[in-house]
């Protein structure tokens, strides 16, 4: 017969009932899901701790920890995701091409005015090299210092122009032609004689005016290149690579002699360094091929204008992006600003320009060829 359970004495109602306390392992379970554990607790709903103190249940427990989210929820912390790496990425990109910028803009106002004072009165006469058609003068002169003169160059007094260059950029154009320094033409109030003599009687105001009477092309700017700096702006960029025909050029006596000796073999790509491409540009006595003239250098001066425009477009050239602005103004002496020399140099790294030279073995150039040249420079 079952046994009823007897109820509890009156006296013992006020007692405290008795309770029984199991363990449940929490060392276990907090060292496999502890983790787990905390995340369950702060998604638990708060009790409500009511207006009182010490009363009620829950005056005394330890109260949830809010997130910072603010909705008692912890805020989930943002990994790193395709999205956030590209983002950061352009943005790098970006910080990188402003400090090339000012670093271009800044060195080209530093080197802005050098040209003499009546060169500004016979230029200009165009737009924004960027969107308008531009036509600069380049010139390099054949003076050197006296740690790198080589046989026909001065280092004092009166200079000859060492290459002219015609370049026509911005507004979808992009062209070169290169006069041979040996051209006979009129110099404006010293007869006919070799165009580069123009440089050493009257400077650069006298070439462009001889240069404008000669060709019916107006001149909007000028650019004239230093020899001395122009190592340092191809060693900024790390070298150019060179390819073309055969070229052993041996400067002041060649590297047996103290001077510098440059080797370029036939069709094979060849990484040259400042001074090297220097030699290569002023190369006039080649001892792979003897019976070359000055139409020749003049190509092979374009090949080097056309490699250093590789290289700076480069993915090497966009790491040293900063060195190759800072440098590239100190090479040249211009009449243009900071922002009309970016707006050409920008204009001028759209496409691949045609490469033309104006001259004859002879110096004495047809009128047709001239005036054929100067058509395909005008018209693309």
């Amino acid at each position: 017969m079952r046994q009823e359970p007897k109820p509890p004495r009156v006296d013992d109602q006020d007692a405290e009932p008795e309770y029984r306390v199991y363990r449940s392992r929490p060392k276990l379970l907090m060292r496999t899901g502890g983790d787990e554990l905390r995340r369950l607790r702060d998604r638990a709903p708060k009790r409500s701790t009511g207006g009182g103190g010490g009363g009620g249940g829950g005056g005394g427990r330890r109260r949830l920890r809010r997130g910072r989210g603010g909705d008692g929820h912890p805020k989930p912390r943002r990994g790193l995701s395709l999205g956030r790496v590209v983002k950061w990425f352009a943005l790098a990109l970006v910080a990188w091409v402003g400090i090339s910028l000012v670093a271009f803009l800044i060195s080209a106002q530093i080197e802005q005015g050098k040209v003499d004072d009546d060169v500004g009165a016979l230029l200009g006469g165009a737009g924004y090299p960027l969107w308008s058609p531009n036509n600069v003068l380049v010139l390099g002169s054949d003076q050197r210092s006296s740690a790198t003169a080589e046989p026909g160059s001065t280092t004092s007094g009166p200079s000859r122009a060492d290459s002219i260059m015609l370049l026509r950029v911005g507004g979808g154009n992009n062209q070169r032609l290169s006069i041979a320094r040996d051209t006979l033409v009129d110099i404006p109030g010293n007869g006919v004689q070799k165009i580069n003599a123009a440089y050493a009687i009257g400077g650069a105001a006298l070439t462009i005016q001889t240069v404008e009477q000669y060709t019916g092309i107006d001149v909007n700017h000028l650019i004239e290149v230093s020899f001395e700096d122009f190592p340092k702006l191809i060693d900024a960029m790390g070298g150019i690579n060179y390819t073309g025909s055969c070229v052993i050029g041996r400067i002041n006596g060649g590297a047996a002699n103290g001077g510098v000796t440059v080797r370029v073999p036939a069709g094979k790509k060849t990484h040259l360094d400042g001074e090297k491409a220097l030699a290569l540009a002023r190369t006039r006595k080649n001892a792979c091929n003897p019976n070359e003239n000055d139409l020749s250098r003049a190509r092979r001066q374009q090949k080097i204008i056309s490699a250093m425009k590789s290289r700076a477009l480069s993915p090497a050239g966009f790491i040293r992006m900063p060195m190759i602005s800072w440098q590239m103004p100190k090479t040249f002496r211009s009449d243009m600003s900071g922002p009309t020399m970016l707006g050409l140099f920008a204009a001028m790294s759209i496409g691949s320009p045609d490469t033309r030279v104006l001259g004859t073995p002879s110096g004495v150039v047809p009128p047709e060829l001239k005036q054929r040249r100067v058509e395909q420079f005008l018209d693309g």
